[in-house]
């Protein structure tokens, strides 16, 4: 199954849920001596390869970070083809000044933003369904 294209469907029914934790965003040149297991995802740029991981790995591993992060998923199975999603939730935490870094994967996207902001990103994603 490809997943929905229809775009109001899939803001009536995206069902964010927080994930537990405290996230970062790292980056090293080489996945060598890395427990993939412990690594949430990881993308190659030509700079250099991202991680994100729980905080407490980066730590363990004397990785550096910027800032800490809380995960959202939107549990409704979007199609890699839908198109506005991300447009459309983007600009309504952008309107409560909130930033967030989207990861869209197979089945789901992930969205991460400020720990601090958590919780209003969740009364805004949620909002969508009301």
């Amino acid at each position: 199954m490809s997943g929905e294209k229809d775009l109001q469907k899939l803001l009536k029914t995206m069902k964010p849920e927080h994930k537990q934790g405290d996230y970062v965003f790292c980056k090293v040149d080489k996945l060598e001596n890395f427990n993939l297991d412990e690594v949430e995802m990881f993308f190659r740029e030509k700079e250099a390869i991202t991680l994100i991981l729980r905080e407490e790995i980066a730590v363990k591993m004397k990785l550096n970070y910027f800032v800490v992060m809380s995960w959202i998923t939107l549990s409704v199975h979007s199609s890699l083809e839908a198109v506005g999603l991300t447009a459309a939730f983007s600009k309504a935490l952008s309107n409560h000044n909130i930033s967030c870094n989207v990861v869209a994967a197979f089945y789901h996207d992930h969205i991460f933003v400020n720990k601090k902001d958590v919780k209003q990103a969740m009364e805004i994603l949620n909002s969508f369904s009301n």
